[in-house]
């Protein structure tokens, strides 16, 4: 029998108990390289559906569909031992009624490996969320800023501007407490409202836009290492240049291939005969 014990990965019992102690660190991948480095960091590794985006090169979330979701989740958990993997359902695979949600949650959960799954919306969806909690499906929310629901959000901007724009995202927040949401996503909310959702629940809130009050940060790790050079929401603080490290290294390797230095001697076989 092996000494070497297995590592635990946390439980979503973990996370409740957090709620208002170490911050939560949060982080996306999309592949099981990326999900080992982040491993070693942090609780919750969130395969969001902005892979649409960082890897797909979709302009929104909206195109993901629920088996591009499933492939990259396994690839996720198989490179992962320790944090909690959250899956996002995408738009279309949850909306029409309770049943729909839970067939496609399960789905994900039972051919992916992870823990739970993610979806957009307060109020409007806590009899959905009630139907996965109370099935064993547990389920992260996500009110404030819907990237799935930018049409009718008017686009990408800041939630709860006013008075009543704000109690309403509080009401999302007790409502999806109230339906069994083990935490909450805060997107793009303006701080004190995010940080009034979050003196207010019981349940961990993981901020992105909102406010460093949160039980928790979450960010897509392509704009944290700086992957894309044109842009950068004013939310992201860049911790890595990756993307002018790739640009440097690809230039190097096509000047080498067209001046014939790669391969070199010691890449290849020589077939000498000793």
């Amino acid at each position: 029998m092996s000494a070497i014990r297995p590592v635990k990965r946390r439980t979503i019992r973990d996370i409740r108990a957090a709620k208002g102690k170490t911050p939560i660190v949060c982080l996306t991948a999309h592949s099981a390289p990326v999900a080992a480095i982040l491993d070693r960091h942090c609780d919750l590794i969130l395969v969001g559906d902005s892979l649409g985006m960082v890897v797909y090169g979709f302009q929104s979330t909206l195109p993901v569909t629920l088996d591009m979701m499933i492939a990259h989740a396994g690839a996720v958990v198989r490179g992962s031992s320790r944090a909690i993997v959250v899956v996002d359902l995408p738009f279309g695979t949850y909306h029409e009624n309770p049943e729909q949600a839970f067939r496609n949650a399960a789905r994900v959960l039972i051919e992916s490996g992870a823990q739970a799954v993610k979806i957009e919306g307060g109020v409007e969806m806590a009899p959905t969320i009630r139907f996965l909690t109370e099935r064993g499906i547990p389920v992260m929310a996500h009110i404030g800023l819907l990237p799935q629901s930018v049409n009718s959000q008017g686009g990408f901007r800041t939630q709860g501007r006013d008075a009543d724009a704000a109690r309403r995202l509080v009401e999302d927040g007790k409502a999806v407490e109230a339906a069994g949401a083990f935490s909450v996503v805060i997107e793009g909310t303006v701080e004190t409202v995010a940080r009034d959702i979050t003196s207010t629940l019981d349940i961990p809130t993981i901020g992105i836009g909102a406010s460093v009050a949160c039980d928790g940060q979450v960010l897509v790790t392509d704009d944290v290492l700086g992957v894309f050079t044109d842009f950068t929401p004013k939310f992201v603080r860049r911790y890595g240049e990756i993307g002018a490290a790739i640009e440097t290294a690809v230039e190097a390797y096509a000047a080498d291939v067209r001046e014939r230095r790669f391969p070199g001697p010691e890449h290849v076989v020589s077939g000498e005969r000793s």
